[in-house]
Formats: C-alpha cells, structure tokens, sequence
C-alpha cells in the first residue's frame, strides 16, 4: 500500500503539486505587485504590533495568526525538514527557501479572500476559508458547489484525520525513543486525551492556548538552536555552502540520467515545505478568517509574516543543526534525524528536549488542523457533525501513534496534493477581487473596509479624481 500511494504521490508532485504552487507563487508575485516584499515591513509591524490586543468580536489578529503558526509549524519543520534532507539532500532546504517567498504572496490571497468572504456560524464566532469563498465567491459557476465540497473532504480526510496521524507518529516515535519504557499506545492516548480538552472550547479556547503556548515553544526551539550552531560554529560556512551546491548538483545522478539530484532536491524540498508552511494548500485561511481587523490586507500581512517564521527561521534551524552536526552520517530519517543532531548537541538530554518540543509542536498542529477541520464540517453538515468529527479524530491520533512512519507521511503528502486542486482554482478564478481589495487598501490608506454583500468592486485603481462610495450592496469609485 506505501508503495501504491508513493507511486500516485509521485505523479500528482512532479506533474502538479510543482507546476501549480510554484506557477501561483510566481503569479500572485506579479498580480499583487510583490506585496511580500514591498510591504514586509509592516507586516511584521501588523503582527507583533498587535500582540496583546484583546477582541470583543472574533479573535484578534495575533491570536488567529497563532491559530495558523500552531499549524504551519509542527512536524513539517522538524521531521519533515529531516525527511525532505534525508530524500532530497540539503538542496531540497533552498527550494524549500524559494516556496517560502513565492508562498508569501500566495497566503496573502489566501487570507484576504478569507477576510472578504467569511460568514457567523450558529454561535456567532467568524467562519471561513476556501470552501466558503469557493462557494460564496464563484456563485456564478456551476462547479463552485463541487469544489466546495471537494476541498471539503479533502481537508477533513488530509489534516483532520490523517495529517493528525502524521503529528501523533512523530510525537510517539520522539517520546519513545527519548523513554523507550513508554508504550506507542500509551503516549497516543495521552496524546488524544489532552487534544479533546482542547477541542470542546472551540474557537476561544483554541485561539487563547494557541496564543499562550506557540510563541513560548517557537522562542525555547530557536535558542537552543542557537546555542547549537554556537558550538558547532566552525561548520556554519560549509552547511550553507552545502545547501546551495548540492541545490543544483547533479552528484546524485542515477544511471546516467543528468539533472536527478536536482528533480530530486526540487521535488522533496517542494513537498516539505508546502507540508510545512501550507501556503497554497487552503488550511491556514479557516485561522485568519476569524481575525478581527478594519480591513483583509491587514490580516493578509499577518499571514505573510506565519511563512516567514515557519520556514526561513524555523526550518532553516532545523536544516542548519542537522548539518554542522554531520546527523546526515547517521542514517537516520524524519523526526530521529534531528533528534540525533540534538544529541550530538546537547548528549542525552538533547534527546529529551528535541522529544519535549516536538510533542509541543506536533500537539499544537493538531489542535490546529482539528480546528480546520471543524470549520469544514460545519460547512457540510452543521454543528451535529462536530462530535462525530471530534471520535474520528481521537481514534486517528491514537492509530497514528502505532502506524509506520512512511505509510502515514505518503497518505498524508497524497491528501495534502488533492486538497491543493481547488484551492489554487478558486485563488487564480478570484484574481480580480484580490487585487480590488488590495487597491481598496493602498487607495484609502488601509481605512475600515466596506465587506460587499454581493457584486464586485467597480473603481479605477489610480484615478486620483475617483472617491469611494460605500452602499449596502457594494463599494465604488465615483467622479468627484
């Protein structure tokens, strides 16, 4: 069966999954006007500027970009930064670089049609996310309500149920291999125990343990990678130029076949690093969706900041620390490779603390994309499909810690790439109302934003002679 699905991972990875995030990645570079880039600055001032800010309707902007990072930075960033080096070589790192910054632009959308496209659900909390604004936004397409349900079950099957098992896989294979006398079931269990404590607060609860818990795990994670690349210091110089070399090395070349290595290193960094920071695959979106800010783009920078941090900082120490310690040597692979760079760090107790933060990471991606999942049950069935979801879920982490590892990657990486199809659809199809609200923004210096009930914007972006005009259907540009 491993094979079976590696073999369909294959064909839906080279001949999709890279064409089409990195096509969108390029396009929204150019469609918004590089707004990643050019705005960068802000966007870290959008996200930390407004750190403690408390929300009386939704959460804030902070606590759902907490939400989004408690699923971007999970065991993509330590085992599947591993798994990506183990299968790809270090150059699989660079282009996992390269979708971080074409993904900025892609999450962006993401996360402004989120904003323009939410709705309350029963108990009055926001909602949203590609299958709303699949729906909502491409009303005038007959195959809008497929996709909608498509992308649905996609995300429940591939983040809710199997991508869960993937995070319950590396926190019972780290914590055993840290205290071998702790059964796979027993970690599981407790695992699934604490996650269904979580579950039943909902949104609020979710976003305040989010918001206590993540920016502590991430800080405690870079320190002690600093504290290790201070040591190993003198190897510094020789993993970057490693990751850059080997990034366009043709040294694994296999039977006489030019270029493997780099299809190779393309091919798993790209994996990694849509598993990682998610941008383009549509999980993210249902986090900033339920942030309180005056306007989309707020939120949208926000949302380029989570990519930054979970790949070009986080994965990045990951990939550093397995280099200077020359872990590559021990054969190793996913959440036990970096695992022994911490050993070889740290001695024993590396191995206790690397077990220690992966169990916070992973616990964190699943209270995430539980909650992604929740958001897209809801879209189908309500809230009377909530606690048929929340058993599934349960079992699935308590299977997923007993599974082997390379079976539940594959399922996961195949779900992943199926819920990718709609979403970059949907994004590309919606184009014209993404950068209508960008233009609504830099046109009135970021004022509250007009959230239409239905229609299109109708202004020209740089007519100076132009005002807005707010009505309860729409926003326009009339003459002054």
């Amino acid at each position: 069966m491993a094979a079976l699905v590696n073999s369909i991972n294959s064909v839906l990875v080279d001949y999709f999954l890279t064409f089409a995030l990195v096509g969108a990645g390029v396009f929204f570079l150019f469609w918004n006007r590089g707004v990643q880039f050019r705005r960068f600055g802000q966007a870290f001032k959008e996200t930390f500027g407004g750190m403690f800010k408390k929300s009386d309707d939704g959460v804030s902007s902070f606590q759902a970009l907490a939400v989004a990072i408690a699923a971007q930075v999970g065991t993509g960033n330590v085992a599947g930064v591993a798994t990506a080096m183990y299968s790809g070589g270090a150059g699989a790192i660079f282009w996992m670089w390269i979708m971080s910054l074409l993904g900025m632009g892609t999450i962006f959308s993401e996360a402004v049609l989120a904003q323009r496209y939410r709705v309350k659900d029963e108990d009055g909390n926001w909602v949203g996310g590609p299958a709303y604004y699949i729906s909502r936004g491409l009303k005038g397409n007959g195959a809008a309500g497929f996709l909608s349900k498509f992308f649905a079950v996609m995300i429940i099957i591939a983040l809710g149920l199997f991508g869960n098992m993937t995070q319950s896989n590396s926190i019972s294979g780290a914590v055993n291999a840290a205290f071998p006398s702790i059964p796979l079931f027993v970690i599981g269990l407790i695992i699934a125990i604490f996650a269904a404590l979580v579950f039943v607060g909902g949104i609020d609860r979710i976003a305040n343990f989010a918001q206590l818990v993540v920016p502590f795990m991430a800080l405690i994670y870079i320190i002690l990678t600093i504290v290790t690349l201070v040591k190993f210091r003198a190897h510094i110089g020789s993993a970057f130029s490693h990751i850059f070399s080997a990034a366009f090395s043709t040294e694994a070349a296999a039977g006489g076949v030019m270029g493997y290595g780099v299809k190779t290193a393309i091919r798993y960094g790209i994996a990694r690093g849509l598993f990682s920071n998610e941008a383009g695959m549509g999980s993210t979106p249902h986090a900033h969706a339920t942030a309180n800010v005056p306007h989309p783009v707020n939120q949208g920078l926000v949302a380029i900041c989570g990519v930054f941090i979970d790949t070009i900082i986080v994965c990045t120490a990951t990939a550093l620390i397995i280099l200077v310690t020359d872990s590559m040597e021990s054969g190793l692979t996913g959440a036990l490779l970096t695992q022994k760079a911490f050993e070889i760090g740290f001695g024993n107790f590396g191995k206790i603390v690397l077990a220690i933060s992966l169990t916070f990471f992973a616990f964190t991606t699943i209270i995430g994309w539980y909650y992604f999942g929740e958001t897209n049950i809801k879209f189908l069935f309500g809230e009377k499909g909530l606690w048929p979801y929340r058993i599934l879920v349960i079992l699935f982490i308590i299977a997923g810690s007993m599974a082997k590892v390379d079976l539940v990657w594959n399922l996961s990486d195949l779900f992943n790439s199926l819920m990718v199809i709609p979403n970059i659809i949907a994004i590309f199809l919606l184009r014209d109302d993404i950068k209508d609200i960008i233009n609504d923004y830099e046109i009135n210096g970021g004022k509250k934003f007009a959230r239409i009930k239905g229609g299109h914007f109708a202004f020209e972006a740089n007519d100076a002679n132009r005002e807005r005009v707010v009505t309860e259907e729409t926003t326009t540009y009339e003459s002054k």
